[in-house]
């Protein structure tokens, strides 16, 4: 897989001193770093090498901006988890947090110069109506309230429609699995549930185990079909597997694990992705037992090209003539790998008529 030459990516990679670039690089790098949510990780990647006092002083202006940002982001989740926390405190259930929060949360080097969006979680899905009753007693309101929307949702997802604070207009993501219930790949949530380490200071909150975690953003990554904050996720993994693999037996367990839980297509594709990208050192022999989970005939090399180029044009302006069609290819591919056919089909025949047909005014519950 041919590496990046994105401005961005190389200066995150440190192949280019930041030291040494000029006005123009530094207003290109600073547009793509803030429209991937990548300037507070920037800055502290600067911060840790030593290069930061030396940048001019406009950029550095910006760089210190969007770290002074994302640390108040950070203070906004952690209140926002003690939040739920309280919300949920008379219903008997572990919670373990996702994602951005629970690279927060547990301290994770994936948390330096992190944004967030929302608050991800997951409870098993016996639980999903109290958890729902308590958040809702607690502020949150469901969202997405058309019928098709919450049949969606309820019947086929694996989480609840996003729930929104009516005062603080913070959002919760509420899972009971990684993946939807209808997705080709069946990850049980009941080894993850299990596997999941506490939080200090939290008796009934979880994050998931090392492996885990990276198998679960991973995952997240290569199933989505909105790619606005996918450069930034493939960081997150980078980080993850470089602090994980401290742990001498961490890769044989990662690639064990990722055949335990049917996510070993994932994680071929994820390592490939974060070595090629950011020049993860991801060992030879764990490159060579996931190469067993490769899906052969040429695709791997389709999906370098599509996931590459999507990747790696880190601001619009940058993006070639068939980044459109990459980024559609990926969202039918997203789509597909969590739907079966005929659901599929009808999904996004709702999705085509919404867009010519006011909401209030369609009929697709």
């Amino acid at each position: 897989m041919a590496p990046c030459k994105d401005l961005l990516l190389l200066a995150l990679r440190q192949d280019r001193s930041l030291q040494s670039l000029q006005t123009p690089e530094w207003e290109l790098l600073v547009r793509q770093a803030r429209h991937t949510g990548l300037l507070a990780r920037l800055a502290h990647q600067a911060r840790h090498s030593g290069q930061f006092d030396a940048i001019p002083e406009a950029p550095r202006a910006h760089l210190q901006a969007a770290v002074t940002f994302a640390a108040a982001q950070a203070t906004e989740v952690r209140r926002e988890v003690s939040h739920i926390l309280k919300a949920l405190e008379e219903v008997d259930t572990p919670v373990v947090l996702l994602k951005g929060a629970a690279y927060l949360m547990s301290g994770r080097n994936a948390a330096a110069g992190r944004t967030y969006s929302d608050v991800d979680i997951m409870v098993p899905k016996d639980r999903l109506p109290e958890v729902e009753s308590a958040l809702m007693l607690g502020g949150w309101i469901t969202t997405h309230h058309s019928p098709y929307d919450q049949r969606y949702y309820r019947q086929w997802m694996h989480e609840l429609p996003p729930m929104q604070h009516l005062q603080r207009q913070t959002v919760i993501d509420v899972h009971h699995a990684i993946l939807p219930e209808t997705a080709r790949l069946k990850p049980n949530p009941g080894l993850l549930n299990a596997a999941a380490m506490a939080v200090d200071g939290h008796s009934s909150l979880r994050v998931l185990a090392p492996a885990d975690m990276v198998l679960h953003s991973m995952t997240h990554l290569l199933h989505n079909d909105d790619l606005s904050h996918g450069l930034r996720d493939l960081s997150d993994i980078d980080l993850l597997l470089r602090e994980f693999s401290a742990d001498p037996d961490f890769w044989n367990h990662l690639v064990n694990r990722a055949e335990e839980l049917d996510l070993a297509r994932p994680l071929y594709y994820g390592l490939r992705l974060a070595n090629a990208v950011f020049h993860t050192p991801v060992p030879a022999a764990t490159l060579e037992d996931s190469q067993r989970h490769s899906p052969g005939w040429g695709l791997p090399l389709l999906m370098d090209s599509l996931w590459l180029h999507a990747l790696c044009s880190g601001y619009p302006a940058a993006f070639s003539g068939r980044a459109p069609l990459t980024h559609f290819l990926l969202y039918l591919r997203a789509h597909w790998l969590r739907m079966p056919p005929a659901l599929l089909a009808r999904h996004l025949s709702v999705k085509a008529v919404r867009r010519l047909v006011p909401e209030e005014e369609s009929r697709d519950g």
